[in-house]
């Protein structure tokens, strides 16, 4: 079954214009970009919030609006779940009822069961208690079970971390993960944040100014350095990184150290609890590599990638983004430099260099199956 979600949006609104086109099958799609670049506006519009004065959306073969045939289904029949920036719960009332509404609103397909939402979400010992009496990460967790019990068939979640402190942000985010893996419908996951985007999104469409400036596989997208110099002013993040695919090789217990392997390159980190096999996606901060011109011996950093410079490009005042192509040609490692030393070095395109990554530097925090975060 077909369950796609095709957007085709033109909305102006005073001197701003929305003109935005994607398409989102089932899966996280990420919506990235900066404060003001409409990505409220077009989960508004997907949701039948409002109504643009161009517009065709679809989700499989069912039309919530098209401007072209005069139809417009209304936000209550859509059977769209939407979870806010706030929590939005009712109250006067427990977080028991709040679930249980999610459940009358429930659409036409099976409802995913309450007990497997209160289990997936950990909610079970907050039951009984009143919004007041939640923390900031354990109201949004309720406001995404409620939004699960209504069986949406498309599932809108508009920045639901931006509220939140950095610990609450990680007491959510692996409940954010696990549904990834449950769900099989649409998901769209909006945020200006990259390293949200990075955790959870299989798929990236990167709006600015209201338009599509990327959109695509998300490591693809995302790795790129316009990309990412685009994003990163309103991210928080630190600077360039690349965005890594990897599978667990192997563990080594003794010295708390798992070996990654991915296209060209083999990684030691942290000991991490994937099993042998299992995919993990790393974000490397460009800061964090380190070059060597000549075949390294003697050093410490056991993390040595070989490849080719692909390209040097200017990365703030004094510094400069060194691209590196892995000797396979599947994987681009960005290293940050100084000027100085790219001159000192006499760094060109095409010539053979190796990265240099200390294991401390890309051991971090790692969920159950999806990724583990090299930005701490």
């Amino acid at each position: 079954m077909n369950t796609t979600l095709s957007v085709e949006i033109k909305r102006q609104i005073e001197n701003f214009t929305l003109d935005v086109a994607f398409n989102a099958p089932p899966g996280v799609t990420g919506i990235i970009g900066r404060s003001g670049a409409g990505k409220t506006m077009t989960l508004q519009a997907i949701a039948g919030l409002s109504r643009p004065e161009s517009a065709r959306i679809t989700l499989g073969s069912d039309i919530f609006t098209d401007t072209g045939r005069n139809i417009f289904v209304g936000p209550e029949k859509r059977h769209i779940g939407y979870v806010f920036q706030e929590a939005r719960l009712f109250p006067h009332v427990t977080v028991a009822d709040n679930l249980d509404y999610g459940l009358a609103r429930r659409g036409p397909d099976t409802p995913i069961p309450r007990e497997e939402v209160i289990g997936l979400l950990g909610l079970r010992h907050l039951l009984d208690r009143r919004p007041h009496g939640l923390s900031g990460g354990e109201a949004q967790r309720v406001a995404i079970g409620r939004a699960l019990l209504s069986a949406p068939r498309l599932l809108l979640m508009d920045e639901p971390l931006a509220n939140l402190d950095i610990a609450r942000r990680r007491e959510v985010m692996p409940f954010l993960e696990a549904l990834h893996e449950k769900l099989h419908l649409p998901i769209i996951f909006v945020s200006h944040n990259m390293e949200e985007v990075v955790r959870l999104a299989d798929r990236v469409v990167v709006f600015d100014g209201g338009r599509v400036t990327a959109k695509g596989d998300m490591a693809e997208v995302l790795n790129r350095v316009d990309v990412q110099n685009l994003i990163l002013g309103e991210s928080g993040d630190d600077g360039l990184g690349t965005i890594l695919n990897a599978r667990v090789e192997s563990h080594d217990d003794a010295e708390n150290l798992t070996e990654l392997a991915g296209n060209g390159f083999n990684l030691f980190v942290q000991r991490l609890p994937q099993p042998a096999g299992a995919s993990v996606r790393l974000r490397l901060r460009a800061r964090d590599v380190t070059i060597a011109t000549a075949v390294p011996h003697g050093l410490s950093v056991q993390n040595v990638i070989e490849g080719n410079i692909e390209a040097l490009e200017e990365a703030g005042k004094g510094q400069v983004d060194v691209s590196i192509r892995t000797r396979e040609g599947e994987t681009l490692l960005h290293a940050l430099v100084t000027g100085r030393a790219a001159r000192l070095l006499n760094l060109e395109t095409g010539m053979p260099v190796w990265g240099l990554i200390k294991t401390v530097a890309i051991a971090g925090s790692a969920s159950e199956n999806r990724m583990t975060d090299l930005d701490r």
